[in-house]
């Protein structure tokens, strides 16, 4: 593909946060060309009647989904649509020659039962699921580069298992002994009107939600087991705070070797993430702010050693809306097309 080509590319679900951000993106990647928004709540208005600032950004409809259109129109699509619609979409699209990339839940497991038993639905496209690449860049790049369809990470399993991928991978902590405190933003619940994401709900408050039961326990876990080479449990908890956006998940596991310091942590997670643009680890004794993060693909990790206890601490940050959704997923197409990871993607945002 030469430098000045571009790439025709579709978002269905575009009026939600993750459409949002998804055009915002491919409005300033150079190889991009947004040329479909699909939304059937919104078919037949302006995109800029739903966010009149975008104006700036396109004068597309949204149109109605239809299969042969986008098939028609795009080489990749984005499915940033609720659980459960985008398995009915993505066999069609891939047998009609597109890359496909799911923001939501249905392509994240290799196991169907694993789905299911958590979010419901009558599958019928194990083949499908069988081919589908888990879309975190820093572990699983290699299979990125050559896959058609990648199941993008939820935000929380993205900012935990970056900051577990290392103990894991290297058999560093005892097994089932990790916890996950995280703590999201409010644009985590979506778009749509629910009373526990008002002002009057959530401000001034925070409180833990999906105890014991969220659904982004299993996708942990999944990941963490494949890392581990072998079957993990995890006890996570997430907490609705009230900010916007961002997340920050803090990680407790029990070390396996007590002698080890602070620093030598550090020297792990820097090799570790030595070939990751999107990952930072921080110096000995800093810890991240989800400030830092917001508006950019980075993840942010603190590392320290409770002596006291023997336990590790990994303290993560990301913008829940890009390396935990959009931004993320615009990072695995860069790898599909065998461009620079971090082309069209932003580094830094606006502080404070």
């Amino acid at each position: 593909m030469g430098e000045l080509e571009t790439m025709g590319v579709g978002i269905v679900g575009a009026s939600g946060y993750g459409g949002v951000q998804l055009v915002r993106l491919i409005r300033d990647h150079p190889q991009l060309d947004l040329v479909y928004l699909g939304g059937d709540s919104s078919a037949g208005k302006p995109f800029s009647d739903l966010y009149p600032h975008f104006s700036l950004a396109t004068d597309l409809l949204i149109e109605s989904v239809d299969i042969d259109t986008i098939a028609d129109r795009c080489q990749v699509v984005f499915l940033s649509l609720p659980n459960g619609l985008a398995y009915q979409m993505a066999p069609r699209l891939l047998e009609k020659g597109c890359k496909v990339l799911d923001l939501s839940a249905d392509y994240r497991f290799s196991n169907l039962e694993t789905y299911k038993n958590w979010y419901g639905g009558d599958r019928g496209d194990a083949e499908t699921a069988a081919v589908a690449v888990y879309g975190l860049p820093e572990l699983y790049r290699d299979r990125i580069k050559d896959a058609q369809l990648i199941g993008c990470p939820g935000c929380y399993p993205t900012a935990s298992i970056l900051a577990l991928a290392p103990l894991l991978k290297q058999g560093m902590i005892v097994p089932n002994s990790a916890i996950i405190d995280a703590k999201s933003g409010i644009s985590g619940g979506g778009r749509q009107a629910k009373t526990n994401l008002l002002l009057a709900e959530a401000d001034n408050s925070v409180c833990a939600y999906g105890v014991a039961r969220h659904r982004h326990t299993p996708e942990i876990e999944s990941i963490g087991s494949d890392l581990a080479g072998q079957d993990i449990l995890v006890q996570f908890t997430p907490h609705l705070i009230p900010m916007v956006r961002g997340i920050l998940s803090t990680v407790y596991a029990t070390l396996r070797d007590p002698g080890l310091v602070r620093e030598d942590l550090v020297t792990i997670y820097t090799a570790f993430y030595r070939n990751s643009p999107w990952v930072r680890v921080l110096p000995a004794g800093v810890y991240p702010q989800t400030k830092w993060a917001m508006n950019s693909n980075m993840c942010y990790l603190g590392v320290e050693i409770d002596q006291r206890t023997d336990r590790a601490i990994v303290i993560s940050a990301i913008d829940n809306l890009l390396k935990g959704q959009a931004g993320q997923a615009i990072q695995c197409l860069n790898i599909m097309m065998g461009w620079d990871e971090t082309l069209g993607l932003p580094e830094l945002g606006f502080y404070p």
